[in-house]
């Protein structure tokens, strides 16, 4: 199947790509129920136009949307958030109760990402971030609702990746919106296994049995489908979900065994550990692409998760 920037899926739901680095990267979702909207993730603040450019070519009113529903605050996940608000009057976002702040005022938002970055390339990736009247803002806490419409939402606290994580339900489609709590699953390495599936430990709160928790009560929950952040529809999660428990369990192996070389260059026997196996795990899934169409895919996620992991490592210890 060629690349689609929209992708229409079962249930009113609308899969679209955030244009993020790449295609096929990082998605949110557009979902309808009989004349109202909610959008799912929001991408960076350069997917606000994306966003509305689909609204536009649905017919959609703006005032037809009623929710924003970033999963957390990271900023491939809520950068949108600010600018899309200004430009759907009716919307409220509904936010975790670790991340209301940061939305309202996303200045140390955008200072940390800018330290990591630098402000060029902050701007090429991210664009701004725009902050969000209190008054526009509901928190959702573990176990409330909202209706769309016949749909119910529930919003399920999911700590792990980020303490400011929750997860979506949605009655409709059977479908949980997971965010990065039910790993990454690229197209590009689906295989006649299905997804090859694998966590993500990014920084700054990765927090293992945390998220081996969150994972088991999404599961518990027994979803027909899920619908993640990166990238797209996972049907039948079962038994990608068991593998990714089993995959959480390696990386911490992977991180204590490089620890165990100390402190001086962690990093860098890391990242190509955790390479070499997510590398021999893609093959074992039938994985046939080559080493630098593997790096392509994996490769940002590679260097990111490693990062997580040694923060983890590092705050462990202290």
């Amino acid at each position: 199947m060629s690349f689609q920037v929209y992708q229409p899926l079962a249930h009113g739901i609308t899969r679209i790509d955030t244009a993020m680095v790449r295609d096929e990267l990082a998605a949110c979702y557009l979902m309808e129920d009989d004349g109202e909207c909610a959008i799912i993730e929001t991408g960076t603040h350069h997917t606000v136009p994306i966003i509305l450019d689909l609204l536009e070519q649905k017919g959609i009113a703006r005032r037809q949307v009623k929710y924003v529903i970033p999963t957390h605050v990271h900023l491939d996940h809520a950068g949108g958030v600010g600018g899309l608000m200004q430009a759907l009057p009716a919307a409220t976002l509904l936010i975790h109760p670790r991340g209301a702040r940061h939305m309202i005022d996303p200045s140390r938002l955008k200072a940390g990402a800018t330290v990591v970055y630098g402000e060029a390339a902050f701007a090429e990736m991210y664009g701004d971030i725009i902050p969000v009247p209190e008054s526009r803002v509901r928190v959702m806490h573990d176990g409330d609702q909202v209706t769309l419409v016949q749909r119910r939402l529930t919003f399920h606290d999911t700590p792990g990746h980020a303490r400011h994580h929750f997860c979506v339900q949605d009655s409709a489609s059977n479908g949980i919106f997971t965010g990065d709590t039910f790993g990454l699953a690229y197209p590009s390495l689906v295989t006649e296994r299905g997804p090859f599936i694998l966590p993500t430990t990014t920084p700054v709160q990765f927090d293992p049995p945390a998220l081996k928790a969150s994972i088991r009560k999404l599961l518990a929950l027994e979803p027909e489908r899920m619908f993640l952040t990166h990238y797209g529809l996972l049907e039948a999660p079962a038994r990608p979900g068991e593998r990714l428990l089993a995959m959480v369990d390696d990386y911490v192996l992977l991180a204590e065994q490089a620890e165990e070389g100390g402190d001086d260059d962690l990093m860098g026997r890391l990242e190509p550990a955790l390479r070499d196996y997510l590398f021999a795990q893609a093959r074992e899934h039938g994985v046939n692409l080559s080493d630098a169409a593997l790096d392509d895919a994996l490769g940002f996620d590679i260097h990111l998760n490693s990062q997580g992991l040694v923060v983890w490592l590092q705050q462990r210890t202290v």
